[in-house]
């Protein structure tokens, strides 16, 4: 992997295609739990803000994860997260575009992107993703893809977050739009 901060992170030419929103606690709990999270997984977040999808698991599953980001601040801020938290031994952070990076080894990878950035995603998925590898999408669904689970959880008092679970299909049972 390249250095955790390139010097290129974020070009002039190119800002985050989305803002920064933090996950509230509790839906990140519910996120890795639909998830089905273990010891053995690598969990990849794809976008991942300050870190804190990627520090919970590691503390709470043991899990190894990756984070992706292509704010240099954010990726600083993971990175003191993760130290703050004692979980820097499990956990890596990168400033990175996510459509550019190589994120082949996950068995989860966590998105919490606008619907059509995840359409722009969904054929780097399954290009690069092994069948079985499950993918947690915060908010926003895949388009025709239909999840195969669905989560709703109260956020605030009329405000709900929805999960979206999807498993990538052996390469024989990909329907051509699905690739």
């Amino acid at each position: 992997m390249p250095d955790r901060l390139m010097p290129d992170c974020q070009p002039k030419h190119r800002r985050p295609d989305i803002g920064y929103i933090p996950t509230p606690p509790h839906v990140v709990d519910a996120l890795l739990t639909l998830a089905l999270l273990t010891t053995d997984d690598v969990l990849y977040d794809l976008g991942c803000g300050d870190g804190r999808i990627l520090i919970t698991a590691a503390q709470r599953f043991g899990a190894r994860g990756v984070g992706i980001d292509i704010d240099r601040d954010r990726v600083q801020e993971s990175i003191h997260n993760a130290e703050a938290a004692g979980v820097a031994h499990l956990v890596q952070f990168y400033c990175q575009d996510l459509y550019t990076s190589d994120f082949q080894e996950a068995t989860v990878v966590i998105l919490y992107l606008l619907p059509h950035l995840n359409l722009k995603l969904r054929p780097q998925l399954f290009a690069q993703l092994q069948p079985g590898t499950r993918i947690i999408s915060h908010d926003f669904d895949m388009g025709d893809w239909p999840p195969e689970k669905v989560l709703q959880i109260p956020i605030e008092a009329d405000e709900i977050a929805t999960l979206y679970a999807w498993t990538i299909p052996d390469h024989n049972d990909r329907s051509p739009t699905l690739k």
